[in-house]
């Protein structure tokens, strides 16, 4: 089970260490699956009326992130527990911990995703201070 209580999909395969490659800390190096793919465009710190929420809190943003991926999710028929994929994008390589503790909450931490994290210069508002997208494998 998942932290938010759903069923491991059995259409994916969690490959934490392929032969000659040392395991993730916190993510999985290989996921495959077969099924429908969902792709979420990168969200940001918004809430629905597309008001920042937790302005310079980066743990804040980070739940509210996650919490905007899980409705796209949910948009397209898939859960947390679908998402092959997440890359995180971060002004800070230091906000990576509560960005991981506010993942921790919707993730299966035995099997997390595939995951890359990318320090970038800026993102399209100075006060965001991360954006993460995701892409999901969902059974058909």
């Amino acid at each position: 089970m998942t932290p938010s209580g759903q069923e491991n999909p059995v259409h994916l395969d969690h490959i934490a260490a392929p032969d000659g490659v040392a395991p993730g800390r916190g993510y999985t190096q290989v996921v495959t699956g077969r099924g429908r793919l969902v792709a979420v465009s990168g969200q940001i710190a918004q809430d629905a009326d597309g008001a920042l929420v937790g302005e310079g809190d980066v743990a804040a943003q980070a739940r509210q992130v996650f919490a905007n991926l899980g409705s796209c999710l949910r948009a397209a028929g898939a859960t947390f527990a679908d998402v092959v994929k997440l890359t995180v994008f971060v002004l800070d390589a230091a906000s990576l911990p509560a960005v991981r503790a506010a993942r921790d909450e919707v993730v299966d931490t035995a099997r997390p995703p595939a995951s890359s994290a990318v320090v970038v210069a800026g993102l399209f508002a100075p006060s965001y201070l991360l954006e993460i997208e995701a892409l999901a494998v969902v059974a058909d």
